[in-house]
């Protein structure tokens, strides 16, 4: 199986019925790019539970059959944008809409996200994520 793609969703905090409006965007975004693309596309939508009151969330997508070429993500982002402009009333009606062409309404899963705090003294030495430490840096 393909690992496919993910993209996270992060809403502005106060948002009323934000589930709603995350599953909504997840769904139609996925629904049109398969139809755009002519694939058939699986995905989930995923309330992303962090420590605390906090969350996001996240679409991920992928292709049954095969890996998701490189222009996907950028093809989804371009997607949730446009739809990001979308009121609630909007979305309720898109919604609608794409049923009606047959989109089946994946329901929002929510699962929980946990916070790996090892620390390890070589990933730090050469500099993390950002690339390579300055010469005498190492221990």
């Amino acid at each position: 199986m393909h690992r496919g793609v993910d993209v996270d969703i992060h809403l502005r905090p106060g948002l009323d019925n934000d589930n709603f409006i995350a599953e909504a965007l997840g769904n139609l975004a996925a629904f049109r790019l398969g139809r755009e693309r002519q694939e058939r596309l699986r995905w989930q939508v995923l309330r992303v539970q962090s420590s605390g009151p906090k969350h996001h969330y996240r679409i991920v997508l992928r292709h049954p059959d095969r890996a998701l070429d490189l222009g996907f993500k950028s093809d989804l982002g371009k997607t949730l944008d446009e739809l990001s402009a979308c009121s609630v009333d909007q979305l309720h009606e898109e919604l609608r809409r794409a049923q009606a062409d047959g989109l089946r309404l994946v329901p929002l899963r929510e699962v929980r996200e946990e916070v790996d705090f090892w620390q390890d003294d070589f990933w730090s030495a050469i500099g993390g994520p950002s690339g390579i430490a300055p010469p005498g840096s190492f221990p």
